[in-house]
């Protein structure tokens, strides 16, 4: 499906290589558009997401839950 998207004319995307608990993904995504809204490049704001979901140390810290999720399409 995401190749679809890029077809249709999307420039990226974040997508996830298998399917996720959507409360884990909520914070993931929380966290990562608060980065995007202060300036951070895409690659780097799921960086910084991912980072902070591993400080939180609850059980949502474990790759398991923010592994899976990559950038497709450019990535600035």
């Amino acid at each position: 499906i995401s190749r679809a998207f890029i077809y249709a004319g999307a420039s990226s995307m974040v997508v996830s290589l298998w399917n996720i608990n959507d409360r884990s993904s909520a914070q993931l995504m929380t966290r990562f558009y608060d980065s995007l809204i202060k300036g951070s490049d895409k690659s780097i704001a799921l960086q910084k997401a991912k980072l902070s979901m591993i400080k939180t140390g609850n059980a949502y810290s474990h790759p398991y839950y923010w592994a899976p999720y990559i950038i497709m399409g450019k990535r600035q």
